[in-house]
Formats: structure tokens, sequence, C-alpha cells
């Protein structure tokens, strides 16, 4: 069955990696279909789909809606008149049901009114004897205009208003170079931590990839070297009732046994901060590398996000590398998103 995302605009490829890792962590076989500007198709399989995306949507970052699709056509009116007729609705749409139709446009594609295709879509529905409700409707229609037009009914969308509200300046405790929330929560999902488990961050700052995993019900545990930044930590972690061990101390040197921890997570420094405890920024990277892959459980993955490549530091330690890839943040910051694997 062909699912499609609409994806939020902030990255090129994260958010992209954050759905194919909530599909996984779900057990959701998946194929890509057609990847458009902004949207992206997906053959889906497994058992209770639709009520797995609605979970999924629970954590995404990165999206703003799930649609199982109805059809796909060119951007141009004769294709859109010709499909909104042929559709077939009956695994969309149940009798007495009620609906409405959006339509959005990405960009600049297609020169189509969009509240013309909204009234030619919903009277292609309403002559195949179902009742429009503007207000009130038990399916909501998107019809998405990107390279392709892309029409499907929504099974879940994504409450992004939530990320606003713990932006890092509204937080109890707010210290400038953090990621936002959005990043944050997307590169947890990419470490596929579930319900229960326990997410570590030796680098764990004021919290904020920490908050994002107990949000998702992870117990998270982190590590801040600066007194004053653990305090904060933990004034953060209390306000959105996270279940924590938040500790003073040394990334290169963690207190933890061996294969305890189920995912790591971390935007570790890159030589901006003068509380670094090691004997140089090498040695910093080279021994808490090492010290990640211990806690680490086998078969686990680590996130790390950093302005340098960690890829010879993650292998040495011990670790595979499944994933690597970059972001453009502004002309004098590009980070790179290393995705690790214990064997």
């Amino acid at each position: 069955m062909l699912y499609a995302f609409e994806l939020s605009g902030e990255h090129a490829i994260l958010p992209r990696k954050e759905v194919f890792a909530c599909l996984s962590m779900e057990g959701l076989g998946y194929r890509e279909h057609a990847s458009y500007d902004l949207c992206l198709v997906l053959d889906i399989e497994g058992e209770s789909i639709d009520e797995k995306l609605v979970f999924i949507a629970g954590r995404l970052a990165m999206s703003h809606h799930i649609l199982k699709v109805v059809d796909i056509c060119d951007v141009d009116t004769d294709s859109i008149i010709s499909m909104c007729d042929r559709s077939d609705l009956s695994g969309h749409l149940s009798a007495g049901q009620t609906y409405v139709v959006r339509a959005k446009r990405i960009k600049k594609y297609g020169n189509i009114n969009r509240e013309y295709i909204e009234g030619r879509l919903g009277g292609s529905i309403f002559r195949k004897g179902f009742r429009a409700n503007l207000s009130n409707p038990d399916v909501t229609f998107r019809f998405v205009m990107t390279d392709m037009a892309v029409f499907g009914s929504v099974v879940a969308s994504v409450d992004r208003g939530e990320y606003e509200h713990r932006a890092p300046h509204k937080k109890p405790f707010f210290y400038p170079g953090v990621l936002m929330p959005r990043v944050a929560r997307a590169v947890v999902n990419i470490s596929q931590v579930r319900s229960g488990e326990t997410l570590f961050d030796p680098f764990s700052g004021t919290a904020g990839i920490l908050v994002e995993a107990g949000l998702v019900g992870a117990h998270v545990i982190g590590i801040e070297v600066r007194h004053m930044i653990s305090h904060g930590a933990r004034l953060n972690l209390d306000a959105y009732n996270a279940d924590y061990s938040q500790l003073v101390g040394d990334a290169c040197r963690v207190p933890l046994k061996d294969s305890c921890v189920d995912a790591i997570v971390t935007d570790p420094p890159y030589g901006r901060s003068a509380a670094i405890k090691a004997e140089s920024l090498h040695h910093l990277y080279s021994d808490s590398f090492a010290e990640m892959y211990r806690v680490l459980r086998q078969g686990k993955l680590a996130v790390v996000v950093s302005e340098l490549n960690v890829v010879d530091f993650a292998e040495n330690a011990g670790f595979s590398v499944l994933d690597e890839f970059t972001q453009k943040v502004h002309k004098s910051l590009t980070r790179t998103y290393t995705v690790l694997y214990k064997d």
C-alpha cells in the first residue's frame, strides 16, 4: 500500500532518515516508490499499518502529515480532472462518513488554483455518494502539488507546534549553541530507542536531546562536565517530567557498566567549550568513543552530531558506520550526522 509523507523543508536528508528509522522500529517493511520535493511516497507492508503510522506520527518531528495514497498524477488540469473521476475511495471512506478536501502547493509547482482543486475534488467525491463536512469531517483528503500531484487521505498529522513550545529559550535553563528540539527529536528517532529503554548522552549540555528522548518514554542518562550546565539540565528534565539520571562527570571515564544502554545520541563539543578535561580534542573524541562503545549494548545504535568527521574515532573504538550525511546550518557551520552500530 502506498503512503505519502509530507516532509518539512528544514533538511534535505534528515526528515527521510527519521521516517525510515521509525518504520523499521515499528517492524514495517517499506520500499521507496517515489521521492518528490518535500513529499516521500513509500510502499509499506506489515500488520496494522495505519495504527502504527498514527503512533509514528506522535514521534516524528520533520514531517507534517502521513497520507494513504489514493492516486498520483501529473500537475495539470486535465490529468487532475481525470484522476478525480476515476479515483477509488473504498479504502478511504466508508458509507455515512463525511469528508473535506485540502490542497497544498509545494513551492511553485503547478499553476492551478488551490480553491479550484478543492472544489473539483470535493464535487467528485460528492457525486460518489458521500457528504462533505468542512468543519468536522470524518476523513480529510489532501492534494499535494509537487513534482507530481499526490492525492490521499490523512492517516495522521504531526503536532509540530509542540516543538516550538520547547524552543531552547523557553525552557527553564538556556545556554546558546544547542540543537533545536525538532533536530534533537529526529536524531533520537534515528537511534530507534523505544519506550522503556535507556538512552545515554555523554555530552548532555542543557539536556535538549535527553528531553526529547524522555518524551518518547525512554529512561535517559546524561553526563556533563560543567557543574552549572549540569544543574541547568536537571531543571529542564524536571520541567518535562523525564525519567532521568543526570551526572557531573567526564565522558572519557563513564561511571556505567559495560553494555548497559540501548541507544546513544550525542552532540559533542567541537573545541568551542573551555571546560574540556581531556588533554586535547583528539583525546576527548578518542577516549569518549571508546567509552560509548563499551557501555552500548550489542546490536544497538549510536548517533553522533558533530562539526568534525568522527568516522576514524568511531571505527577505532569498534563501531561500524551505517550512515553519514551533512547539514549546512550556515556559512560557518556544517553538521555531520553519523549513525554507528555495535556488532
